[in-house]
């Protein structure tokens, strides 16, 4: 197993022996897997899709040449004016 060291001030090491009992060792370890498993979920997270975004733009392309070359806000307001009419 490989060994790291680090620098730690007098005032934090003074702690640390107070509570000998604690093994630092464990904690660090710990502390470094939950560091490097949030960063591999944000990672994660910020992966694009583009598989739906390339479909999320074929469908709104679709969506304009169904409804005349209108935007969806003009396509809404129109259904809306339709339903008030009624």
């Amino acid at each position: 197993m490989p060994v790291i060291s680090i620098r730690i001030d007098d005032r934090l090491k003074k702690k640390m022996d107070e509570l000998s009992y604690i093994n630092w060792s464990e904690v660090i370890r710990r502390k470094i897997e939950e560091v490097i498993e949030e960063e591999e979920r944000k990672r994660k997270k910020e992966r694009k899709d583009y598989r739906r975004i390339s479909l999320a733009s074929v469908r709104s392309y679709e969506f304009f040449l169904n409804y005349g070359g209108k935007n969806s806000e003009e396509v809404i307001r129109e259904w809306r004016e339709k339903n008030w009419q009624s």
